[in-house]
């Protein structure tokens, strides 16, 4: 049976665990695999020497970019400052290669900046992708023709996956995983490394508090605080106005200003977040989380949750959720 090849490109300033961590994942997939084929995975440099990372540590190359004739499974290219600045994504030798064995490949992924990388190769032309979330900006600004989803864990267009940072990346090979051999397999790997099964591809990089920073002093602090702590709580434009003071059209008006998002937007993803942890913390049933998140009904809340994260309670609960409560009983069991 034909082994699905991986390619990993290495390029000086690569972050190590940017390769590192998703050739885990594949290796992991090796050791469960009853049938079906295994991964072969390849680190290939332009010149086919080691690299330093930008750690200082040398990583070793087992090919050359240009010996990579035949058709691959997956290319897959790391991140790191290198790709910001002027080496990989300035390197026309690099990313003729990327074309070339992109053109041969099922699928091709990025992690991190890694997608600077393709995006210069033109290979997110017309395309949504993502990155981590403090290079998204500059991937929109440097590349007009990508669409850019700066709150995703990994976004999927066609044949073409990007990832955010480091543990992002092992979020996108447990899921090429699952794609190819079920969701089982993918949860036996995550349960060997000891990780989480992976998030669903839209699940924000972090919280939706930390997202929007918002000054000591503003007249919102408060009001963003109280939806935190209590996302239950009567949050309607008119109540939360009047908690500061404002106009409901001056409310508004200053909470997109500083936080870059709606007033119901901002709920809608903090109740999110709260159902998103009752969902992984326990067996609580869906209508009751519903209930203690504040959306009212389970129906309101699998709206919101299709609407932030691209899956119901069900799916998340199913893939997440399950995952962890196994790891804590066998912790309790030990």
């Amino acid at each position: 049976m034909t082994d699905r090849i991986v390619v990993h490109v290495a390029y000086p300033g690569i972050a190590m665990l940017d390769l590192v961590g998703p050739a885990e994942v594949f290796t992991a997939a090796n050791r469960v695999l009853e049938s079906g084929p295994r991964y072969r995975v390849l680190v290939a440099s332009l010149d086919g020497a080691s690299v330093t990372t930008d750690s200082g540590l040398r990583l070793g190359a087992d090919v050359r970019l240009a010996s990579v004739s035949r058709r691959v499974d997956t290319l897959l290219i790391p991140g790191g400052l290198e790709a910001l600045q002027s080496g990989a994504m300035r390197s026309d030798a690099l990313l003729t290669e990327v074309r070339r064995i992109a053109g041969r490949a099922r699928r091709v992924a990025s992690i991190c900046s890694g997608a600077f990388v393709l995006a210069a190769a033109g290979l997110l032309d017309g395309r949504t992708a993502t990155s981590h979330w403090a290079c998204c900006e500059e991937l929109g600004r440097d590349f007009p023709g990508v669409t850019v989803e700066s709150d995703r864990i990994f976004v999927r267009d066609g044949n073409v996956f990007t990832s955010a940072g480091v543990t992002a990346g092992m979020d996108l090979a447990l899921a090429l995983v699952e794609a190819d051999h079920g969701i089982e397999v993918a949860r036996t790997v995550a349960r060997w490394l000891v990780i989480f099964v992976q998030r669903p591809g839209g699940q924000s990089q972090f919280s939706e508090r930390l997202a929007h920073p918002i000054p000591m002093d503003s007249a919102l602090r408060a009001v963003c605080d109280a939806i935190v702590v209590d996302p239950s709580g009567d949050h309607s434009v008119p109540r939360m106005a009047e908690q500061a003071a404002l106009s409901e059209r001056h409310f508004t008006r200053l909470f997109i200003a500083e936080t870059g998002t709606t007033p119901a937007r901002f709920v809608e993803r903090v109740r999110v977040e709260a159902a998103r942890d009752l969902l992984e913390a326990g067996p609580t049933p869906v209508h009751t989380i519903a209930e203690q998140a504040g959306f009212g009904s389970a129906e309101t809340m699998r709206r919101a949750f299709m609407r932030v994260l691209g899956v119901g309670p069900a799916d998340y609960r199913a893939r997440f959720g399950a995952t962890r409560l196994h790891l804590v009983d066998q912790e309790v069991a030990s």
